[in-house]
């Protein structure tokens, strides 16, 4: 499977249609396999000098001479095909002047089974894989879509079940992601492989097609048929899935009117035909430089169709299809230039990955309860009987707020925990019944009403509290208990840790507590005394201060004299 990465560029193959005239001198495929040479005549007029160039030569990824339609899908269409199961957009276009087998390579001929096209090959081989890959559920929908002498037309409108739309109802409008869609474009669902196929014979038939001197079944319009696919796990849990778009496009040859001979509305539509391709290689030089910001593609309806097809986030495969007689070697030159333009332009491809909200809401949930169960045997281990882990109700949260304000007053020596009492009715046996959930059935046996008693952990009321006990926690290492104790009791552990690794915490915590009291008790004496009391303070602390500093350095230089075998004078 071929999936381009960022950055990579279009790929271009060029295929030839066979013919007994096939222009040898002129037309030169190396053995490289990628490099095609096209010799031109120069026009010897009398008296006029002639200096344009004679001999061109276009590197492309591959040339298709004389290959069949297997071989051609294998090359072109079957790793844009397996990269859209993948998530990855893909295009396949076949592009070239009229006559050039461009129908032939994506539709084929109903004549032969084996000379069936891309598109019919492309629909085989999506629902090949979806059979294959049994842990993958895939939702596959198609649309068919002409334009018309710049009017779009959804060919599956005549499908039993198809809403209408009436003229002007279609339109090309832009997608969040930067992509693009067509308003009132029909999605059909399919199943099979052969529901499938029975869209495109019916899209094919409602086609336009004319006749002129180059082609008698000539194509009037450009059509792109659009396979959506949706992958998703079949784990329920997984809330990721995939979706991609394959375009498969068929575009209207360009026509010399000189060589054609169109006229009325023929002609017409050939002047249609051949604008929307001029912009269309408009659109494409545009691509090609990396300088320019802005890219017409909203000239046509055909370009605007086509915006994330054209480089961006797409996988895109170009098939140039020439006419390898002398009397069309202009024509093949022009198509030429086309596909060397068009591999200039970078592709950005990546896996459209979503994420459903539904199965994400139902994981959440599922991971909640999880961790609920964990935590309640969590308590179970450390005696911590009753735990409630609910979402605290207004009583309870007022409790709370009610114990923090009397300890930081304090009031209140320690943030005990929080009962919550529920009311449960019981039936005879035993057996709890929710008012609000149970339904009436029969007669009704007296209930009798008990108080379920449950408590909120100290350590989801105080983070402090909560930290003094993980780093008791984290500090067990060097404790020793025998296999058969329990922890001990949260309340006793606190303690043991205020009066051991905590002390220096808890003694910092009552100095705090006695300083804020003292200051809420002050009286409020004028600026000038109190500044002159702090000072008093402040003094008396560092005398204090110098005094127990003093007695230190004497403390340490007894030592030091005493050590050394001398005294102290």
């Amino acid at each position: 499977m071929m999936i381009a990465h960022p950055g990579s560029e279009v790929r271009v193959l060029v295929r030839s249609r066979p013919t007994a005239n096939f222009a040898q001198e002129l037309i030169e495929y190396l053995p490289d396999g990628q490099t095609v040479s096209v010799h031109q005549r120069k026009d010897s007029r009398k008296g006029v000098v002639n200096n344009q160039l004679s001999s061109w030569s276009f590197r492309l990824d591959g040339v298709l001479h004389d290959v069949s339609q297997e071989e051609v899908y294998g090359r072109v269409g079957r790793g844009v095909v397996l990269g859209a199961l993948e998530g990855y957009n893909g295009t396949v276009m076949c592009f070239g002047q009229t006559g050039a087998g461009k129908t032939y390579t994506m539709t084929g001929a109903t004549e032969n089974y084996k000379q069936r096209g891309i598109i019919p090959r492309a629909l085989q081989e999506v629902f090949h894989e979806v059979e294959q890959r049994s842990d993958h559920a895939f939702s596959v929908h198609l649309s068919f879509l002409e334009i018309y002498n710049e009017t779009l037309v959804d060919l599956l409108a005549s499908v039993r079940g198809c809403p209408g739309v009436g003229p002007g109802g279609m339109a090309v409008v832009e997608e969040a992601g930067g992509g693009v869609s067509v308003r009132g474009l029909s999605l059909h669902p399919v199943h099979s492989e052969e529901v499938a196929l029975n869209l495109l014979f019916e899209g094919e038939m409602n086609r336009i097609i004319g006749a002129h001197a180059l082609n008698k079944n000539s194509s009037r319009s450009h059509c792109i048929l659009t396979v959506h696919i949706e992958s998703r796990s079949r784990t329920l849990s997984d809330a990721k899935y995939v979706t991609s778009k394959l375009n498969l496009v068929d575009l209207a040859g360009s026509e010399r009117l000189g060589k054609t001979g169109s006229e009325g509305q023929v002609l017409k539509e050939a002047m249609y035909i051949n604008k929307s391709l001029s912009f269309l290689e408009q659109a494409i030089l545009a691509l090609a430089d990396r300088r320019r910001d802005h890219v017409p593609f909203r000239q046509t309806k055909l370009t605007h169709a086509l915006k994330d097809s054209l480089g961006g986030n797409c996988n895109t495969v170009l098939v140039a299809n020439i006419y390898g007689e002398a009397s069309q070697i202009e024509e093949t030159l022009s198509t030429l230039r086309f596909a060397s333009r068009m591999k200039c332009v970078q592709m950005d491809p990546v896996v459209n990955e979503h994420t459903d909200p539904v199965l994400q809401v139902r994981k959440l949930e599922k991971e909640i309860q999880l961790l609920k169960q964990e935590l309640s045997i969590h308590n179970t281990l450390a005696n911590r009987m009753g735990m409630s882990y609910d979402t605290l109700s207004e009583t309870q949260v007022a409790e709370i707020q009610s114990q923090v304000r009397r300890y930081l007053e304090g009031s209140l020596d320690e943030i005990n925990q929080v009962e919550s009492v529920n009311p449960v009715q019981r039936d005879r046996e035993g057996r709890e019944h929710d008012p609000q959930n149970q339904e009436p059935q029969g007669p009704q046996e007296p209930l009798r009403t008990e108080y379920k008693h449950t408590y909120v952990p100290l350590y989801n009321i105080c983070p402090v509290y909560y930290m003094c006990y993980s780093m008791h926690r984290d500090n067990m290492s060097d404790l020793v208990f025998l296999p058969s104790s329990s922890p001990p009791p949260k309340a006793e552990a606190f303690e043991d840790f205020k009066a051991e690794r905590g002390s220096e915490i808890n003694r910092i915590l009552k100095e705090n507590k006695v300083v804020l009291l003292e200051r809420r008790e002050a009286p409020k004496l004028p600026l000038l005394q109190r500044i002159s009391s702090l000072e008093k303070s402040s003094q008396q602390v560092l005398r204090i201060f110098l005094t127990k500093l003093v007695e230190r350095m004497q403390r340490v230089c007894k030592a030091v004299i005493k050590a050394k075998g001398g005294y102290l004078k």
